[in-house]
């Protein structure tokens, strides 16, 4: 695979609290230049982006971000509000908690009201590995697949460690067709 190949599946990425608007152009101009699969920045710059890229750049944004643990109607508000403000792509973050105490059915059910909040736009699924059993993450891989995201994704890079070899390759072995 060449590089060229590889960047289009790449989401650059600047998600730091403190990021200002000539931090996310610059990533914006280089996602551009690169051609990368979109550029991945705060909702509250989504408005500005999707009108500075002007359709030449997926703009993709988070709900829940970073722990997850806002409640399934404030996620559906933040990504109906992402879409209008012309976001392509969301990465929303599960509730680990529910994952930790078996509530796959409550998982599964915010997954696919986030989905249907896409109204046809991607939906990218963070699991947070770095927090979860093999056993979970199996699991995760299933109810992901069930719900009807397109990606599922390992971690959000603000928890205890990133994405591992391991991780992912248990992940690519049990996630469903269509993911």
């Amino acid at each position: 695979m060449e590089i060229k190949e590889i960047l289009k599946t790449v989401d650059h990425t600047l998600l730091l609290p403190a990021s200002t608007w000539s931090e996310i152009k610059e990533i914006l101009d280089d996602a551009m230049k690169y051609e990368t699969a979109s550029a991945c920045i705060p909702a509250s710059f989504v408005k500005r982006a999707s009108e500075y890229v002007d359709g030449k750049l997926a703009i993709c944004t988070v709900i829940g971000f970073p722990n997850g643990y806002s409640t399934t109607a404030t996620k559906v508000f933040e990504t109906k509000d992402a879409i209008q403000n012309g976001a392509s792509e969301i990465d929303m973050v599960i509730n680990i908690g529910d994952v930790k105490d078996g509530r796959f059915d409550v998982v599964e059910d915010e997954i696919r009201q986030i989905h249907e909040a896409c109204n046809g736009h991607i939906l990218k699924v963070i699991i947070e590995t770095a927090l979860l059993t093999e056993e979970e993450i199996i699991k995760m891989c299933e109810v992901v697949t069930k719900a009807g995201a397109e990606f599922i994704k390992t971690s959000t890079g603000f928890s205890t460690a990133g994405a591992t070899f391991e991780h992912v390759a248990l992940m690519k072995k049990h996630v469903g067709e269509g993911v």
